[in-house]
């Protein structure tokens, strides 16, 4: 009873926070409303409302199995020792077959749409921008992190250095890909002043129509030389080497593929970088989403040239 009151609370204090209704409505536009990625984590009211103990006994039973199991172990032990410690386990935990359900991905947009949610009176407006591109397991995927990193993949990226440091709009920009079985998306987001919204928006459709045009050599080797020093770092941990083992497992990546995603940063020429960009980021065919006060912010948007925006009320 506890749990489901502490959910139900959350699920109702995120009805006015303006963060969770961008990031929900831009999920719903980019999935379809039937689509499982399209509702909060933690659910729905009504859902939570209605969960019984029988439900999460059954949903257990179905869905918690060895078979679609996979365990990731770094340190001081021996492959021996692991199989050793888990004989009992094998024993008393049953396999069954578990069938994931599947959800149709709905096709991307053809022209880029402001969905406007109205939280009244805010005095921030939250941009969320995106359309659905890659799974992880995709060949493209690590190619399109490495072109992001200019774009807003870093501090130094450059939406965060025009609405943040040159403009004072914002404490921080970011665009990227999200990572998935199924394809995820790319996002460009930020939260500003309300009364910079217009300017916001439009510095957002133009960084990214600039983007397509390609990088300096100089900024491409920023790139390289930032992503690798990173890599090094990256598996200096034991939590960093299990993810990584959870990344191969989960995504069916092959065991060597951080060598192969040092060499895609190493070689990436700026045609490559050039043509990626090109490809996945697509300012005239994304879902801009802005949460905010729509009474004083909804009207100036159709200046962005993407037609009336759509007010949505939750």
């Amino acid at each position: 009873m506890l749990a489901k009151e502490s959910e139900i609370n959350n699920l109702k204090r995120q009805k006015a926070d303006p963060n969770s209704l961008a990031r929900n409505t831009l999920n719903k536009l980019i999935y379809g409303e039937n689509h499982i990625f399209a509702i909060d984590l933690s659910g729905t009211e009504e859902a939570v409302s209605n969960i019984t103990m029988d439900d999460l006994k059954a949903y257990y039973e179905a869905n918690f199995s060895p078979s679609i199991t996979t365990m990731s172990i770094a340190g001081n032990i021996t492959k021996e020792q692991v199989e050793k410690s888990l004989v009992s386990l094998a024993s008393k935990w049953q396999a069954k077959e578990v069938t994931f359900p599947e959800y149709q991905l709905p096709a991307k947009p053809e022209k880029s749409q402001i969905y406007f949610v109205d939280v009244p009176g805010a005095k921030q407006s939250v941009i969320n921008i995106g359309t659905l591109a890659l799974a992880r397991q995709d060949v493209d995927y690590f190619p399109a992190y490495v072109m992001n990193y200019q774009l807003g993949g870093s501090f130094n990226g450059k939406v965060n250095i025009v609405l943040r440091e040159e403009k004072g709009f914002t404490y921080g920009a970011r665009t990227g890909f999200s990572a998935y079985k199924i394809p995820g998306y790319f996002s460009a987001s930020s939260s500003v002043r309300s009364t910079a919204t217009l300017e916001s928006v439009n510095i957002f459709k133009s960084i990214m129509e600039g983007y397509r045009e390609g990088i300096t050599a100089e900024d491409l080797e920023f790139t390289k030389n930032a992503l690798i020093k990173s890599y090094l770092r990256q598996f200096e941990t034991l939590g960093a080497l299990v993810n990584m083992l959870q990344d191969i497992n989960v995504y069916g990546l092959p065991t060597d593929y951080i060598k192969n995603e040092e060499n895609i940063i190493k070689n990436m020429t700026l045609e490559q970088h050039k043509e990626t960009a090109q490809k996945y980021i697509t300012p005239d065919k994304m879902y801009y989403v802005v949460a905010g006060d729509a009474e004083t912010q909804a009207k100036e948007l159709k200046k962005v040239g993407f037609g009336e925006p759509v007010i949505l009320k939750y």
